[in-house]
């Protein structure tokens, strides 16, 4: 599809202003709430059933793994065969795995039954966002418009995050440990569906890369691997953060303030997303990356030592600012990295890093808090994004746009053919220097 904007203009307005943009952004929101609902939901109900956070853990991570090792074949086939091809079915196999979840959980079957049903489950789950990503760099193009769409998207996915918990959470404790779910499984359904409908705003279908060449994962990219682990780090502060949080309010008596605590978190990421997108940032977003990364793993260090829940709140608060800036410029650095014909499949790798990160997380924070203390689950945050830190510090150089714009499997040309900004040449000339 080509470039539908070529607006010189940054901000919300030009971005909301773009042809066809709003056809698949009210049904993706829609489709996408249930995304923040899953772990939190599992967790809530395992751990009501169980009374242990390291299986509640356990299987929510099993989830995650699924979610992760799959996802990126969702995208693959989305790039394929369209994006509808792929939710449709997508949608039923997650609805008939949320059932069967709660049916075993409430019916106290064994933990590998429980992660036998988890990893349909998590297979399943919709790729909504990175969907909605393809999208709009499939509308854009080039566009300085990418970065606020980015932006746009991480705001988006974090109000998810503010809602999805605290509603999650309010299902769980005041109804029954299985509405969670049972919510999130219809929103799933009803989002999914009309998210489907939308047939003229997806990408277009690549069967084949620019000349005729055989299309090659998007995974041959340097620069995705490395984002990959970035944000491998950034999934294991929303794992670690979901099940610390709640093994802490469960530990002094108040876990429905869980939702609240966390929703502050995932509020302090949403507000630094508003601010990264009005922002004509002047600097290079490799740049951006590394230092919004530094913060974040900054940021993460006084999580295990704060015993109060203002402290608390505010720390997380802290932490939330910190993500959005790295998540938005992952996401940003994409579109000049990766050809069109593989950016489904690209976006889909992040998403999973962040789902296996928080797998990791999840199971990690979980058996810190059943053998030391809920506070000990808050070092898995520090260490994943301290590890990630050291990774982008070393391999920077391959998140530079080469000025050849070589593509997957080959040399780029076309519209194919990954756009590298001036922000992207001073990077480059100052790595040579």
């Amino acid at each position: 599809m080509a470039s539908a904007v070529k607006d010189s203009r940054t901000g919300y307005g030009p971005l909301l202003r773009t042809p066809g943009a709003w056809t698949f952004l009210l049904p993706g929101f829609l489709a996408r709430q249930p995304f923040a609902m899953l772990t939190i939901g599992i967790v809530l109900l395992v751990q009501s059933t169980t009374g242990s956070y390291g299986t509640a853990g356990a299987v929510s991570a099993t989830t995650g793994v699924a979610m992760a090792l799959f996802a990126p074949q969702s995208g693959k086939l989305a790039d394929r065969f369209g994006q509808r091809a792929v939710l449709l079915p997508g949608v039923l196999v997650h609805v008939a795995g949320v059932a069967a979840l709660i049916t075993l959980a409430l019916t106290h079957a064994p933990l590998w039954a429980l992660i036998a049903v988890a990893v349909p489950t998590g297979a399943s789950t919709p790729q909504v966002g990175p969907m909605v990503r393809a999208r709009w760099a499939a509308r854009l193009g080039g566009s300085p418009l990418m970065p606020t769409a980015a932006a746009f998207e991480s705001v988006t996915d974090e109000f998810t995050f503010v809602v999805g918990p605290v509603l999650a959470t309010a299902l769980c404790t005041g109804l029954h440990p299985a509405a969670g779910l049972v919510a999130e499984a219809a929103l799933t359904l009803t989002g999914g569906l009309l998210f489907a409908a939308q047939r003229r705003s997806q990408p277009t279908v690549h069967r084949t890369q620019a000349g005729g060449r055989p299309r090659v994962s998007a995974l041959s990219v340097p620069g995705v691997r490395v984002l990959i682990v970035a944000f491998l780090g950034i999934g294991s502060v929303f794992g670690g953060m979901q099940v610390s949080l709640t093994a802490f309010t469960e530990h002094i008596g108040q876990p429905g303030i869980n939702g609240v605590l966390y929703g502050i978190f995932a509020g302090g990421n949403m507000l630094a997303g508003i601010a990264c997108g009005a922002i004509a940032w002047k600097v290079g977003p490799r740049r951006r990356l590394l230092v919004a990364y530094g913060l974040l793993a900054l940021a993460t260090t006084p999580l295990w030592l704060v015993t109060a829940v203002p402290l608390l709140g505010a720390a997380g608060l802290l932490v939330g600012l910190c993500i959005a800036p790295a998540l938005i410029t992952g996401y940003t650095l994409v579109e000049s990295l990766v050809p069109a014909a593989a950016r489904t499949e690209a976006f889909t790798w992040l998403t999973g890093a962040v789902a296996l990160g928080q797998a990791a997380a999840s199971t990690s924070s979980g058996q810190l808090a059943d053998r030391f203390g809920p506070s000990a689950g808050f070092l898995v945050p520090l260490a994943g994004t301290a590890l990630a830190l050291t990774v982008l510090l070393a391999l920077r150089a391959h998140l530079l746009p080469r000025s050849s714009s070589v593509t997957v499997g080959g040399p780029a040309h076309g519209a194919d053919a990954p756009v590298a900004t001036d922000s992207d040449d001073r990077e480059r000339e100052l790595a040579r220097a």
